[in-house]
């Protein structure tokens, strides 16, 4: 998401938010795009995976629709306790765990 008072035309990192805690992007915050500017950082995403992929938990609303995919889904998911409209599903987790674990460096 972007920041509500963001200038349009000078838009800087920080004017970059995480759907789900609101914190906004900086060098040291990993974001990952779903549909339409969608966001969700590391931290949101590491305790998502924790509870619904390690935990197998569904913290989602009946009929939920996914904030990354905007799909109406019906699989479990992660729900925000801070923004409880944002949720990702369990494919979008996945696929975000995907896309950071190939972005780390090899050591």
């Amino acid at each position: 998401m972007r920041n509500p008072n963001a200038d349009e035309n000078n838009l800087t990192m920080t004017d970059f938010w995480c759907d789900f805690c609101h914190a906004h992007w900086d060098d040291e915050t990993t974001m990952i795009e779903g549909h339409h500017g969608s966001l969700i950082c590391d931290k949101c995403l590491v305790v998502a995976h924790k509870m619904v992929v390690t935990e197998s938990a569904d913290l989602s609303a009946d009929g939920y629709e996914c904030t990354m995919c905007l799909e109406n889904r019906t699989q479990p998911a992660w729900r925000s306790p801070a923004h409880e409209d944002a949720h990702i599903c369990l494919r979008c987790i996945k696929l975000a765990a995907r896309a950071i674990e190939k972005d780390e460096p090899d050591d």
